[in-house]
């Protein structure tokens, strides 16, 4: 199924989930109104007639059976919502206000011991309208073989809760309605949103990559899915760029290699066709210009690579054990050039980045150092944590240095200076450098120099500093 299918049924599902969510609770609620309800007035029903009964059975086991008549006769003539009757061992109806014994005992006869029972009791009113209303009651053998009878008359109750059931249905059919009600105005919501999604959805699909979602900024998943969709599509558009810049760049960098390339070709056949170097010569100047040529293409590309996606396969490793090797690494060439060469290391400096690509930016840094500075003259390599907690890598050379207002060119592409033009190189060593420290989250910083170091020049200083390994501040 296609994205932009897929949100527009969305919000129509979400409504029938909103409502049959909203009825189901409702729904619950109001059944337990309406079961909590009935089940108090029956017990609140049971607990008054249990009341009568205590107190008629205790009228009968102080004062007798003679009492006990009398005092059903009086509640009799007194009226109220009781219904009594009184029987004698032999059945016969001796006092009370019902004709008949409403239900008999299922069980033997034992004295001290009731049995409840609903029952339905055919009563006419003043009217002459014959009603069967509910009631509740106990039968209760007393000692001597009589049987005491005590009801009352819930028929109130069941019409109260008739009248609930009704109220109760009602609220149903209002909830109903309103959750239909609510349903529709948060897919009408949510539509709104899924619509300004499936518009930026399909728009890069088409290719337009400058599309972003509309955000609300009500701080709900629908604004959080709107953020998350525009940060991608932040990052697609700007690899995109990279890519397209990459490119662009690599054509456009590459022209004057080649062209140079192909001049000294062309000298090179000139010279063997007139004699003064043979074909192998040409042939040697061919494959160093082709190497040199490569050495370019594979600079660029790899700074395309982390401009566009960052280092890749990053591990945690110490950065002491790095500096150290590379020192180990570079001071024969700097002897061989006459130059003081140190390396000052702190230990326990653990980053997380690529160690090949962290180990050929601090290779260029430490070349272009030795490059630069005269013989005689001084290079130190630096690693250090600073007081922020970030890993630095410094060389610092007393060579020509760089002036002020070129530090922020002279990190780019191709760019060199021209106390630099007489050293060979493609001016693509700070380039890299640069987009390594950015690839890690980092940054490169350059620097004066110790100063004047007899008379070749300022120097400089060019740090890559990088964030720690989480954990290892």
């Amino acid at each position: 199924m296609r994205l932009p299918s897929l949100l527009r049924r969305t919000p129509f599902r979400l409504t029938l989930l909103f409502l049959a969510l909203f009825v189901a609770a409702a729904g619950a609620i109001l059944a337990y109104v309406y079961f909590a309800s009935a089940s108090e007035a029956q017990a609140r029903a049971q607990a008054d007639v249990q009341g009568e009964l205590s107190a008629l059975t205790a009228i009968h086991r102080t004062r007798g059976v003679d009492a006990l008549n009398q005092a059903l006769v009086e509640r009799t003539i007194r009226g109220g919502p009781y219904l009594y009757l009184l029987t004698g061992s032999d059945g016969k109806i001796v006092t009370g206000n019902l004709s008949v014994m409403p239900f008999d005992l299922k069980q033997p006869r034992q004295a001290g011991r009731g049995e409840w029972s609903t029952f339905r009791l055919t009563t006419t009113d003043e009217d002459g309208r014959v009603e069967n209303r509910r009631s509740i009651g106990v039968i209760l053998p007393l000692a001597g073989g009589d049987t005491l009878f005590v009801g009352e008359d819930i028929g109130g109750i069941e019409e109260y809760l008739s009248r609930l059931t009704q109220a109760l249905w009602g609220a149903m059919a209002l909830v109903i309605l309103l959750g239909l009600a609510g349903g529709l105005y948060v897919s009408r919501r949510v539509e709104a949103a899924m619509g300004g999604l499936n518009r930026v959805v399909q728009a890069v699909q088409e290719g337009d990559l400058k599309q972003r979602a509309p955000l609300r900024h009500s701080g709900d998943e629908l604004d959080e899915l709107g953020q998350g969709l525009n940060t991608m599509l932040d990052r697609l558009e700007t690899s995109m760029a990279s890519i397209r810049h990459a490119g662009d760049a690599i054509a456009h960098d590459l022209r004057s290699p080649l062209t140079r390339m192909r001049a000294k070709l062309e000298v090179a056949l000139i010279d063997a066709e007139a004699g003064k170097i043979d074909g192998v010569d040409a042939l040697t100047i061919a494959l160093d210009e082709a190497d040199q040529l490569l050495k370019t293409f594979n600079t660029v590309l790899a700074i395309a690579r982390l401009q566009a996606g960052g280092a890749p396969d990053p591990k945690v490793f110490d950065a002491a054990d790095l500096a150290a090797d590379m020192a180990e690494l570079y001071e024969p060439a700097a002897e061989d050039k006459s130059i003081d060469f140190s390396a000052e290391v702190e230990k326990g400096l653990m980053v997380e980045g690529n160690q090949p690509f962290l180990a050929q930016a601090l290779a260029n840094l430490i070349d272009n150092a030795i490059k630069y500075t005269p013989a005689g003259g001084a290079v130190k390599l630096r690693a250090r944590r600073r007081s922020s907690g970030e890993i630095e890598y410094s060389l610092t050379d007393t060579g020509p240095g760089v002036p002020e207002e070129d530090r922020e060119r002279v990190v780019q592409r191709f760019v060199r200076l021209d106390n630099s033009r007489t050293e060979p190189g493609s001016g693509l060593g700070l380039s890299l450098v640069t987009a390594v420290a950015e690839a890690h989250g980092g940054r490169v910083v350059l620097d004066e120099g110790p100063g004047a170091y007899q008379g070749s020049g300022p120097g400089l200083r060019v740090a890559l500093v990088i964030p720690p390994a989480p954990g290892s501040e």
